[in-house]
């Protein structure tokens, strides 16, 4: 092949991250702000940062999912099951003070917690770096965690 896997994998993590990174950053700055007026308090270049992070995650996570199904209808069912769960508990649709402790546990390792927890902190907070750095760390270890993992499941569904 006159790619590696890593080329690969990396080609498909960056430009959806410069895709989504590019529509986050109009919506937040010329919809929210601009058009609707809505006041932000935090710093937009963190948020961005954070969103990043979690970009690099749940792509990472969306390969290892590709390597585990067979077919694309198996890649959306397994979507389904991983994602709706992962997006419902992560603290945005319902406060995480309310769910069990095991499901607050099992979350912690989740990218989508984090997600919502620096989106909230930063944009109407006003948290800075000082107060966020822990959840930027956990996503970068998640991040990493899945990608190498992935990277590890592409390369055996390539042979």
């Amino acid at each position: 092949m006159p790619v590696t896997p890593l080329e690969i994998m990396l080609s498909k993590v960056w430009s959806m991250v410069l895709i989504v990174l590019l529509a986050s950053t109009f919506s937040l700055i010329v919809v929210a702000q601009g058009l609707l007026h809505i006041p932000l308090q935090g710093s937009i270049a963190l948020f961005l940062l954070r969103a990043v992070l979690h970009l690099f995650a749940t792509a990472s996570l969306g390969i290892f999912l590709a390597t585990v199904a067979g077919s694309m209808p198996q890649f959306g069912l397994l979507l389904i099951l991983v994602l709706l769960p992962l997006q419902i508990l992560s603290g945005a649709q319902t406060a995480r003070e309310s769910m069990p402790d095991i499901v607050q546990a099992i979350m912690f390792a989740a990218p989508n917690t984090h997600f919502v927890i620096l989106s909230q902190a930063v944009l109407f907070r006003g948290a800075g770096l000082d107060a966020v750095w822990p959840q930027l760390l956990m996503l970068l270890l998640i991040g990493t965690a899945l990608f190498t993992f992935s990277l590890k499941r592409f390369r055996q569904f390539l042979k």
